[in-house]
């Protein structure tokens, strides 16, 4: 749950950059196993079991990219290098419009992701139990403490759980079996908000939006982009400075 900061679209180009390399990498290890594509796939030879999970590799990066493909196109290119050592495009060509694919691929996947977080927000809204901040942040009270409420550059002890819309979950300090200590000026402005509406002995449950949380690039392979995350917050202790580094 930490502020990505400004480095955010520097990561997606890196992150474009080593699908592709990726992409490379598994197609040109998968020639070196297989000479041709045949109708019926005889899966008895250690070769061709091989050359299957290689396919069955990059088909599960090209379904988590969004990419559409013509199979029999994909396979004359396939046979084309394999057997000629060039085909239709250079690699630089053919490197550029798959650049271009995923991109678009990657815009359709977002826009996509986008209207089903704002369905979910939407109907979220209507439910009696939710509250909502100008900000867009939604939350429910579990149970109400009467401690203090913490400030904007406070660290507290907190248990929490996040998921997704979905209900995987991403990160938990109960599953790891120790509250943790968080600063509240270096977590997600969602977050952040969220915790300083509490009072020590609460527990909310937080629903921060995109835009106050990862926003179009999300974070890593556990939160896509346009992610909604739901945090379960129960707030334990504001600590001072003194008692930060007394704990380390």
């Amino acid at each position: 749950m930490i502020d990505p900061g400004p480095q955010s679209r520097l990561r997606k180009g890196i992150i474009m950059k080593r699908t592709l390399s990726i992409f490379f990498a598994l197609l040109s290890a998968f020639t070196l196993y297989a000479k041709g594509i045949q109708e019926d796939v005889n899966l008895a030879g250690e070769k061709a079991q091989i050359s299957y999970a290689f396919g069955l590799i990059i088909g599960s990066d090209f379904r988590n990219a969004g990419l559409e493909l013509d199979y029999t196109a994909f396979s004359e290119g396939l046979r084309e290098w394999m057997e000629k050592g060039s085909g239709r495009y250079t690699q630089d060509e053919a490197i550029s419009m798959v650049q271009l694919a995923l991109e678009a691929a990657s815009a359709k996947k977002a826009e996509e992701s986008r209207a089903k977080e704002l369905e979910f927000l939407a109907g979220n809204e209507e439910r009696p139990e939710v509250r909502s901040t100008p900000s867009g942040l939604q939350y429910e009270v579990i149970s109400e403490g009467g401690g203090a409420k913490p400030g904007g550059t406070d660290i507290v002890r907190v248990h929490y759980e996040g998921s997704l819309v979905d209900g995987s979950v991403f990160d938990s300090s109960l599953a790891r079996g120790e509250p943790a200590e968080l600063p509240l000026d270096r977590v997600i402005p969602g977050w952040s908000e969220g915790v300083m509406l509490m009072s020590v002995g609460s527990k909310y449950r937080l629903y921060i939006p995109s835009e106050l949380a990862y926003g179009p690039q999300g974070a890593g392979q556990a939160i896509p982009p346009y992610s909604t995350l739901i945090f379960t917050v129960e707030l334990l202790e504001i600590l001072t400075p003194e008692e930060e580094e007394e704990s380390e």
